[in-house]
Parts: structure tokens; C-alpha cells; sequence
């Protein structure tokens, strides 16, 4: 149980002449919610690519679960779930066709627990994928990611476009999914202000590199000036020198 959920060691990516990854180090313990920052290009999605095992490293090592998620990516994928800003669903299926096809990907799937969700998120059983909103959508891509109770529940800029109303339902059906259970979040999103309302730690990736990893109270804490502590989106500006706000990664 001690033995990190994620374990990155010396991880170095190039396309071509540029350095999207530079020796990246990073370990992730189990039960707690991570969050990953940086601005456009800074390497956040290439960095998760690698975890989902859907690019492998050229130099260094990506180990999930203790697994090599390239080598074994059954062995870890079904421990996962993941949502992204894309949230590419089946348009043509309706929203039961979804959850029965899911379902037959992981053989931790929880009936029950979809039902929950389906409900908590107010989705009609016979909509088409095609016609629900995108808001819609990505309550119902974040109920494919969570039915299975993951372990490891990965989230690339989930939010990213969705009204605040949208956003906030989904942290809040994180935050219950998670609470109490163990799991482990890896949070990747340029919206800081949702970033440091839900995570444990923060690690802040600039051009590719490392500027920051630290649990979210001491890197406040460490910053605190004339007895204020700062907010994360003043101490991203700090490291990175512009607002993570400003541009969401591709």
C-alpha cells in the first residue's frame, strides 16, 4: 500500500528538436488528489499520455501500479479511469448502450454505482450521445471513468469550456468519489482557482521541466508574504511567469 500509485524516474521526451519532457521525477502516493499545472506547452498532456501508456518513454522509466503501462496495458488501463477535454463518446449510442458497452471493459464495473451516477448526473437513459450538451457529455464521460471505482482516476482538463455550474458538479462527484476510499487523482488543468480547491499536492511543469512539486498547504505557506499566504494562481506567476489561465494545453 506504501508503493507509489505513479513513479516516473528521469522521464525525457523529444518530437523532433523539441524538448516537450526534460528528466521529469515524480512519485505519487496513494490517496490523495495531485494536481498538475502549466501553461500551453508545457508538457502536462504529454506527460499523462505516458501514463496511459499511449506513448512510451524514450529515456527513463513510467511505472503505474508498479506496472509498465506500455507493456502491460491491461494491467493497468482497468485500474484507470480517465477524462479528458476531448471526451470523444459514441455519438450515435444512447446513454444506456454507453454504459453496457463500458461495462464489458472492466470487470470491476459497478452496476449499482452507475445507476447512482446516472441519476446524481440527471442523464436520460434513452438520449442519444449526439444530442446531450456538453456539459451532458462530460457527466456522462466522468460516469464511464468512475463506474469501475479506479484506483487511479486521471483527468486532463475536464472542465475545460463548461459553465461554472457544470464544473462545480463535476469536482464535487470527484471530491465524493474519492473521499474516504484511498483513491488517488491526478488533476491536470490550466484553471487554478479549481486546481487549489481540490488538491493535496501541485506540481507546476514549465517548457517541459520540474519549476515546483509540493503539498498545496507548505508551497502556500513557503510564499506567505507580510503574513498573507498567496494564492496558487500568484505563485504560479512566480515559477512560470504568466498566468496558467491565459491558455489552456492543446
Amino acid at each position: 500500500m506504501n508503493e507509489p500509485v505513479i513513479e516516473i524516474s528521469e522521464l525525457t521526451r523529444r518530437f523532433g528538436a523539441a524538448t516537450a519532457l526534460s528528466a521529469i521525477n515524480l512519485a505519487l502516493p496513494r490517496g490523495a488528489v495531485y494536481g498538475l499545472v502549466g501553461a500551453n506547452g508545457a508538457g502536462k498532456t504529454t506527460l499523462i499520455k505516458h501514463i496511459l501508456g499511449l506513448l512510451r518513454a524514450e529515456s527513463g522509466s513510467v511505472r503505474v501500479f508498479g506496472l509498465d503501462p506500455v507493456a502491460d496495458p491491461v494491467g493497468v488501463l482497468s485500474r484507470i479511469g480517465y477524462l479528458s477535454e476531448e471526451n470523444d463518446l459514441p455519438g450515435w449510442m444512447r446513454v444506456d448502450e454507453l454504459i453496457r458497452y463500458s461495462r464489458a471493459f472492466y470487470p470491476a464495473w459497478d452496476d449499482a454505482y452507475a445507476e447512482e451516477l446516472r441519476e446524481m448526473f440527471a442523464l436520460d437513459s434513452a438520449a442519444k450521445i449526439k444530442s446531450l450538451s456538453k456539459g451532458q457529455k462530460a457527466r456522462a464521460g466522468l460516469l464511464v471513468a468512475l463506474a469501475h471505482r479506479p484506483e487511479l482516476l486521471v483527468l486532463d482538463e475536464p472542465s475545460s469550456g463548461l459553465d461554472p455550474i457544470v464544473r462545480r458538479d463535476i469536482l464535487g462527484a470527484i471530491l465524493r468519489t474519492i473521499a474516504g476510499e484511498g483513491r488517488t487523482v491526478l488533476f491536470s488543468s490550466h484553471l487554478l482557482d479549481e486546481v487549489e480547491l481540490v488538491a493535496d499536492h501541485v506540481t507546476m511543469l514549465r517548457k517541459g521541466e520540474i519549476v515546483l512539486s509540493a503539498p498545496l498547504g507548505s508551497m502556500k505557506e513557503s510564499h506567505r508574504v507580510n503574513g498573507r499566504a498567496p494564492t496558487l494562481d500568484e505563485i504560479f506567476v512566480i515559477h512560470v511567469g504568466g498566468a496558467a489561465s491565459q491558455a489552456a494545453e492543446p
